[in-house]
């Protein structure tokens, strides 16, 4: 443990923050086995539409927050999107 006033500060800080950001990746890939799910099932289009809308903005967040890359934010956003326009386009599971 830190000695100093400002050091122990920043570990309690640095603590808090890791707690929030893991919570965060958590709830990104609770959203993203939903969706992946919900195509996998054959759920209602506008249903998975939602659910592709929540998983995006999560995304955005984290990105804005820096506790995912901006390009792999992109990268995951952009294969779900793919798989959810598969699924639009035949109303089937697409790996």
């Amino acid at each position: 443990m830190a000695n100093i006033k400002s050091a122990k500060k920043r570990a309690k800080q640095s603590e808090k923050r890791r707690l929030v950001n893991a919570s965060r990746k958590t709830a990104i890939k609770t959203s993203t086995k939903t969706l992946i799910d919900a195509i996998a099932q054959g759920k209602d289009l506008n249903t998975v539409k939602v659910m592709l809308k929540d998983v995006e903005a999560k995304l955005a967040r984290a990105k804005n927050k820096h506790v995912v890359h901006k390009n792999a934010a992109a990268r995951k956003v952009g294969r779900l999107t793919k798989r959810v326009v598969a699924y639009e386009k035949t109303g089937t599971k697409v790996q």
